[in-house]
């Protein structure tokens, strides 16, 4: 009789960790930062055709980096879940925290019971009508890994391989109620320094106050930082 082969369950959570971050080490990092007016999402991406940056509904925006065919999968049913919330109750229901609950959830789920995790982390990020929630806190920016981890950020958030070095980039470089123009500087310098090069292609969109209820709008031409 064969002995079937034993793996401690210390060992496997460990393996497919490691598994999922190094399939998100490959990919491109994203970054959103809080501005004047609203949140900007910045990503390098020298593809026209893919997308890493995308609305979900109303004033919620999606993100996302590593394999592109499963964030692509959790941002439709991310746009599903919301449509359906807010055709059967109303359009306020629908909050980022919601879906960043289900997004953790689902990702949980996979990173348990499937062989393979997925190799993704997201962002999920929404704007208050009027600079603040009802609870006085600024725009939501919501961050979840692989193993569905959820994380509750402030003012500016990077995921993707170079995460960290964003992220201390973005401390020493983030400024309150800054311009657009401010932010994108911002945003390119700060990956300058993560990557220690120049960028071979932006994709940007934002959440404006100024759009009115559909908030979301991509930046295009020369609206985009120079590579």
């Amino acid at each position: 009789m064969t002995i079937p082969f034993y793996v401690p369950p210390e060992q496997q959570v460990r393996d497919k960790a490691e598994f999922a971050r190094k399939g998100i080490a490959r990919g491109r990092s994203i970054i959103a930062v809080d501005y004047a007016d609203g949140v900007l999402l910045l990503a390098e991406n020298p593809s026209t055709a893919l997308h890493k940056i995308s609305e979900v509904y109303d004033r919620i925006a999606f993100a996302g980096v590593g394999r592109y065919n499963e964030f692509e999968t959790l941002r439709k049913a991310g746009i599903r879940q919301a449509d359906l919330m807010g055709y059967l109750y109303s359009r306020d229901d629908v909050t980022a925290m919601g879906l960043a609950t289900a997004f953790a959830q689902t990702l949980g789920v996979i990173f348990t019971r499937d062989p393979k995790p997925y190799e993704v982390e997201i962002l999920i990020v929404e704007i208050a009508e009027q600079g603040q929630d009802e609870d006085g806190d600024a725009h939501r920016l919501f961050r979840v890994t692989y193993d569905g981890t959820l994380y509750d950020e402030r003012n500016f958030v990077a995921i993707g391989g170079k995460a960290e070095q964003l992220t201390e980039a973005l401390g020493d470089l983030w400024e309150e109620s800054m311009s657009l123009e401010r932010a994108l500087e911002v945003g390119t310098e700060a990956f300058r320094r993560a990557e220690g090069r120049d960028s071979e292609g932006w994709e940007a969109a934002v959440l404006d106050y100024s759009n009115g209820r559909r908030a979301f709008r991509r930046l295009t031409g020369d609206e985009l930082p120079a590579t």
